[in-house]
């Protein structure tokens, strides 16, 4: 099936114009005229009220379910640091180091497995992949209230990271499918901060299980209850969640038919095609300089999301605090986060500029890491507000870098091994797992610069990115210019240029 894009005139490319659909070269500028940007935007009255009701209905349906299945998601993977405030070491009798050991193990198996873990989504049917990984990984977390030895609690996290890889890029490939590219940062940034409402939910719940009494260990209450209100959601997951927007079952016939046509213009592919993966897909994703090129500053912002959030609750005790409130202390700054995110994304998905805000992201946690690292540490209210600004920039990026390769990725096979792949950038969260060691604390200087120059050089490379799509968006308008309305349709048209390689494919940044 060819893959047809949209042909551009220089003058449209400047403009931010970009046509929908070309059955003839002699309607082309017509079109032009009539069309903005790269991606479905609805333009007369009718097409934004149709619009905005079929996005009401999935972000609360479809979307909604989405952010719970995170959440807990969450709750399973940052539990640890939580565990430790409340004595699991002790209890034990680990070494404290063993809280490292363990999370670094999760990531071990985490980090490579994510593209397998996706492809293996699209071909079975995401909602389908997606119940069942949540419910292995929520027996997984049940499990860890048993945990007698060191050697335990290092194979249940292996198999945590197993079963929990593919949940992240699953469902961004998931979404990428009901929603078009201008409407897809602010959801995949309110999935995103999901992850910020579990830290900090989190937090509350720990507070809450370290007040049970009885003859188990408050670290048990909170692997139970967390682990069987996953298993619980897991369960539900195959029924409620629609495969694609042609059979979505809330959505009736005539908002079917919008769904899949609006998605068919976005994406401009077949939307037979959602789940089908070709080995041309494979190549071409493994060979985009967007995937490599956005993947390292990922792994650089990442850290603080991935890596330090686990610990959190540790650094917060450091500050001098118990480890009960601790616990209840790490609930702000995750509240602000989520809310920074989502304010962030929305301007970005307005303005369809994705890099301004990631280099607001990085600016802001590049702030609160300065205030962290100079404070002294008897002043634990200016560090704590510190910590407050760096949480804040922390949940931006990783929505934006997602929303941004994706939205130029239109395959949709290409662009689901592509956020497969980026998945590899969780390997912030192994290089954060080692940051924080109890020899550097109760400050933790020494990695908190890490992180520091760390989210300096994924300030540099974000920009970088976005001066190469501008470079490259120039010497295609060049070409185009040059180009007759029937070479134009051709080059749409043909198979010889795939996906964002064709000349008429203009990139967002």
């Amino acid at each position: 099936m060819a893959h047809m894009e949209k042909g551009l005139d220089t003058k449209y490319i400047q403009h931010d114009e970009h046509p929908v659909d070309n059955p003839s070269p002699k309607e082309l500028q017509e079109d032009l005229r009539a069309s903005r940007l790269n991606g479905w935007i609805p333009s007369t009255p009718e097409e934004k009220a149709t619009n905005r009701a079929l996005n009401r209905k999935l972000d609360f349906i479809l979307m909604g379910f989405c952010a719970l299945i995170y959440i807990f998601q969450g709750l399973d993977r940052s539990n640890l640091g939580a565990a430790e405030t409340g004595g699991l070491t002790d209890d034990l009798g680990l070494p404290k180091e063993a809280i490292n050991t363990a999370a670094t193990l999760f990531f071990a198996t985490y980090i490579p497995l994510a593209p397998f873990s996706t492809i293996i989504g699209k071909k079975v049917g995401q909602p389908l992949w997606l119940g069942i990984i949540g419910f292995l990984w929520g027996v997984t977390t049940l499990a860890t209230a048993w945990v007698k030895t060191e050697q335990q609690l290092n194979a249940l996290r292996l198999l945590l990271g197993v079963f929990e890889t593919g949940l992240y890029p699953t469902v961004m490939s998931y979404l990428t499918i009901f929603y078009p590219r201008y409407d897809i940062a602010f959801r995949v940034a309110l999935f995103y901060s999901c992850y910020a409402i579990a830290t900090a939910f989190g937090g509350l719940i720990a507070y809450g299980t370290f007040k049970i009494g009885g003859s188990m260990h408050p670290w048990q209450w909170l692997f139970i209850i967390e682990g069987s209100m996953t298993i619980a959601i897991a369960l539900a997951t195959p029924f409620w969640l629609a495969k694609e927007p042609g059979t979505a079952w809330f959505l009736n016939e005539s908002q079917r038919a919008f769904a899949v046509r609006r998605m068919k213009i976005d994406s401009e592919a077949n939307v037979d095609d959602v789940h089908k993966i070709t080995m041309r897909d494979i190549k071409a994703a493994l060979c985009d300089w967007k995937l490599w090129g956005l993947l390292a500053p990922n792994i650089c912002q990442g850290v603080t999301p991935l890596g330090l959030t686990i610990f959190f609750p540790i650094v917060v005790k450091g500050l001098g605090f118990s480890g009960p409130n601790a616990n209840l202390l790490t609930i702000p700054p995750y509240v602000l986060g989520c809310a920074v995110a989502l304010v962030v994304a929305y301007f970005s998905d307005k303005y369809r500029r994705r890099v301004y805000g990631l280099l607001f992201a990085m600016a802001l946690s590049i702030v609160g890491l300065i205030m962290t690292i100079t404070l002294p540490l008897e002043n634990s209210s200016a560090r704590y507000g510190g910590l407050l600004v760096l949480i804040a920039g922390s949940f931006i990026g990783s929505p934006l870098q997602i929303a941004w390769l994706a939205g130029n990725t239109p395959e949709p096979g290409q662009r689901t091994v592509a956020l497969g792949f980026n998945g590899w950038g969780t390997v912030a969260g192994l290089i954060g797992s080692q940051l924080v060691l109890p020899k550097y604390g109760p400050a933790y200087r020494q990695p908190l610069g890490i992180v520091l120059g760390l989210a300096a050089l994924a300030f540099i490379l974000f920009g970088l990115n976005a001066v190469v799509c501008v470079w490259i968006n120039r010497k295609r308008a060049a070409i185009v210019a040059d180009m007759t309305p029937e070479e134009i349709e051709e080059e749409n048209n043909s198979d010889k240029h795939y996906g964002d390689k064709k000349v008429t494919f203009v990139y967002g940044y």
